[in-house]
């Protein structure tokens, strides 16, 4: 199953309410469970650099079904996935991007959220996690 455009919307809305509140510009994106693009926001004045990061973000949670920070964590020099961010054409490996789930616990979809620190990006990206139900 995928995440329905009505859920990919509340994402948005949420963490986009999330960015307002922390006043940061952020590009947000949803992927649906194949990793395709199923929504995305470019808040007013957010990076124009960062929209392809946002995008990313998101398919890279997707890719391996973990945030984003953990494969960070995971890839530096000497661990298991050293140099990952160089396959499926380019990962992001910090903090922004988050699996979605379903009420049974099944991935749905992910989120990807770029515009700020990488500590604001999880938080806003959390904020649109919390909105699918």
């Amino acid at each position: 199953m995928d995440i329905t455009l009505e859920q990919a919307q509340a994402a948005i809305k949420a963490a986009e309410q999330k960015a307002r509140e922390i006043n940061v510009p952020m590009n947000i994106a949803i992927v649906d469970s194949g990793a395709n693009l199923k929504a995305f926001a470019r808040m007013d004045g957010a990076w124009l650099g960062s929209v392809d990061i946002a995008i990313k973000k998101a398919e890279t949670a997707r890719y391996f079904d973990m945030e984003t920070g953990e494969i960070g964590k995971l890839s530096q020099p000497g661990n298991a996935l050293y140099g990952i961010e160089h396959s499926n054409d380019g990962l992001i490996t910090f903090p922004g991007g988050i699996p979605i789930k379903d009420v049974e616990g099944k991935i749905i979809g992910a989120i990807g959220v770029s515009g700020g620190q990488v500590e604001q990006d999880h938080e806003v990206a959390s904020f649109g996690v919390n909105a699918v139900k």
